[in-house]
This record gives structure tokens, sequence and C-alpha cells, in this order.
């Protein structure tokens, strides 16, 4: 089969790799890819959110399987867009539609579904520039460190997590007033602080059967000794030790 894959990143260059050792895999291409994916397909020159563009490339390489790495072409509606094309709409896309990717796309709506499926997260609340006072309130009531998460999409890049109540105040100001981080932190999340080692479990699923891939682990602040900001991720290791099967079958 002709297969495509959606990004640009380190994630795509893996899925490149491993697909292009695959007998099932005729031709590949990547859009828009990078130096790396350029070794295992062809490199298409495609935004990751130009909807019509990748259509157009679907139909002239005659793709038969669409894979997305990135988040933000996922939030944006792209398995939609092929669902509601009666020319494109039988192509399989591997990513979830507009809605679960809210998941990913808010961490408001990741939090309120979390609480209402009781599983466990961290005591929060969301605040808007219109109820700006009500998160210094809720700021003074948690114990530091304090973490702050732009809602939307940041590239990884939109939490904060601060010793200090009164520069907790004004980056939860810097971000709601003023944007930090652009649109993404018009609304703000306010974590209680959960010390701990972290994980990711990924698992793939059509909506009813599931598949749970490899346990990861990677690293977010940058720095000797986790000091500095965080950031979306440097170097990963798998699987992780401490996930065992009693651990695995609690996740399951």
């Amino acid at each position: 089969m002709n297969v495509l894959i959606i990004g640009s990143g380190g994630r795509e260059c893996t899925f490149a790799w491993k697909l292009a050792q695959s007998k099932k895999t005729k031709n590949l291409f990547i859009a828009p890819g990078n130096a790396g994916t350029s070794k295992y397909g062809t490199n298409l020159d495609i935004d990751t959110n130009n909807f019509e563009k990748i259509k157009e490339a679907v139909l002239a390489k005659k793709i038969d399987l669409v894979l997305v790495g990135p988040e933000d072409p996922l939030v944006n509606g792209l398995h939609d867009f092929f669902l509601s094309d009666a020319v494109i709409k039988h192509i399989p896309v591997i990513g979830p539609q507009k809605w679960g990717a809210q998941l990913e796309g808010s961490k408001e709506f990741a939090k309120e579904f979390m609480m209402r499926n009781q599983i466990p997260t961290a005591r929060y609340q969301s605040f808007t520039k219109a109820n700006l006072e009500q998160g210094f309130d809720f700021l003074e009531t948690l114990q530091p460190p304090f973490v702050l998460k732009a809602d939307g999409l940041a590239a990884g890049k939109g939490v904060l997590i601060l010793n200090d109540l009164e520069e907790a105040k004004q980056e939860l100001k810097e971000m709601l007033a003023h944007e930090k981080f652009g649109r993404a932190s018009a609304k703000v999340v306010i974590e209680e602080f959960l010390d701990g080692i972290e994980m990711s479990s990924f698992v793939l699923t059509d909506g009813e059967n599931y598949v749970v891939l490899p346990s990861a682990k990677d690293y977010k602040r940058i720095g000797e000794g986790d000091k500095g900001l965080n950031t979306g991720g440097m170097g990963a290791v798998s699987p992780v030790s401490f996930a065992d099967s009693t651990f695995m079958n609690k996740v399951e």
C-alpha cells in the first residue's frame, strides 16, 4: 500500500523508519517530513494544516493509509475533513477525530474527562482573563510549587512550574491578560503540584478494540537537577523499568 505520514518531527521519522521496513509498504510519503524522513520515503512540501493540499497529494499519490503524528492538525479536524469528503472518506486515517483530539488540545477538557471517569488527577481550576482575580485566590489555597498550564496547544512549552506565589500570580497575568503563549493561554488550568516519576502509556484504538503499545518515559525540564523550564520532552527510554505487569494492568 501507499502510505502518507503527516508531520515533521522525530516521531514521524521513527514512523517512517519502521514503516519502510514493512513488506506491505509500497511507496512512503511524509508531509512535510525532515532530513531524517527523506532516508526512508519521499518528503512532500505540504503544511500539516493545509487540508486541501493534503487531499491533492492523497489523490495524486494514490494513498491507501494516512498516519497523523502531530496534535495540531488532529485538533483542527484533519480526520473529520477526510470523513466529510466523499472522494477520500474511504481512506483510513490513524489519529482521533476533532472531538477526541480535545484530550490533547484542551487541558480543561482532559481534566473534566478524568474527573467524570474517576481517573486519578491533581486538584485544579480553570481561569480566563475575566476571572483573573479568582485565579489569584486559588493560587493562595495551594502549596508551592505552583503549576500553570495553557489550556491549548503550545508545542509542549505551555507549562510553568513556579515556587514563588507572587511570581506565579504575575505569570498567570502574563498568560491570560497578555497571551504569553498566544491563543493557547486564553484559558489557564492551575493544578496542585504532584511530585514523582512519570511515564506515558500508548494505546491504539478504533473506539471498540485496542492494542496497548510499549511504554515510554521522556524528560521535560531542561538543565541539571530539573531546575529549568519545561520543554516538549528531551530524550526518551522504552520500555519503562518501573512499569511492571501490575502497574500496566492497573493502567489497562
